[in-house]
């Protein structure tokens, strides 16, 4: 008797996969809000054409995403999800990949550069007086030089983002905090900020945005800001052109 080959075994995850996507469609299709009831899994699996299990993995994943609640007698509802949360899941530095890591640390330079006009829209004499307050306990222990302690530079820009009135602004700083100390430790280790040669010949320091911000102008912050953070950029773009 011919031998035959042996079938090989049906990708469940591409269907899951499809699944997945049908029931966010159908969720869209049908206008389904946040705490409304949706269907169960048999109902599901009859109409998609597919096993219970299926339709169980794909719903299962959406719950992990915080699509979906489930509770007892009342069945599965959708859920506003938490983005941060979700993204919180994934933020250990040493799960992630370098080129990722790189990205982020530049999310957190695109931040700070856009960030000017709602400092300028919602600052009050109390953040003012509280950033000022940061400023001087950093002077107090300084050493003069330019290199400044990461705890230093996490409490002023920290209060930047809090500054913004922007809820999310400031959950994705702290959310992303771990990951923007491993990539600072790491372009601070390569790069010489003692002796880094700013292009204007002088280092923008925390004491001179608090005083731009006092007096100066959106736009006027955003160029300050930008040779605060000179060396990072500068560091970033020469590390891209190297590739």
């Amino acid at each position: 008797m011919k031998k035959l080959k042996n079938l090989k075994p049906v990708d469940t995850g591409s269907l899951v996969d499809k699944v997945e996507v049908r029931l966010l469609s159908f969720f869209k299709e049908n206008e389904l809000k946040p705490g409304d009831a949706i269907p169960k899994e048999l109902e599901f699996a009859e109409s998609l054409g597919v096993s219970r299990t299926v339709v169980r993995e794909a719903l299962l994943r959406l719950r992990t995403l915080g699509l979906i609640d489930s509770k007892k007698h009342r069945g599965m509802t959708l859920k506003r999800p938490d983005i941060i949360n979700n993204f919180a899941r994934m933020m250990d530095p040493t799960l992630l990949g370098e080129d990722t890591l790189k990205q982020l640390f530049e999310f957190r330079l695109i931040l700070e550069m856009g960030m000017a006009d709602f400092l300028f829209e919602h600052k009050t004499q109390k953040d003012m007086d509280e950033l000022e307050e940061i400023v001087e306990a950093e002077e107090a222990t300084g050493t003069g030089k330019i290199r400044f302690t990461l705890d230093k530079e996490v409490a002023f820009h920290g209060k930047l983002y809090q500054m913004s009135h922007n809820i999310t602004l400031q959950k994705f700083q702290n959310l992303l905090l771990p990951v923007f100390n491993y990539v600072y430790l790491n372009d601070t280790k390569n790069t010489d900020l003692d002796g880094y040669h700013f292009s204007d010949g002088q280092f923008v320091s925390h004491r001179m945005l608090f005083e731009n911000l006092k007096v100066g102008t959106p736009e006027t912050f955003r160029n300050a800001m930008r040779r605060h953070l000179e060396p990072h950029f500068d560091h970033t773009f020469k590390r891209d052109g190297n590739k």
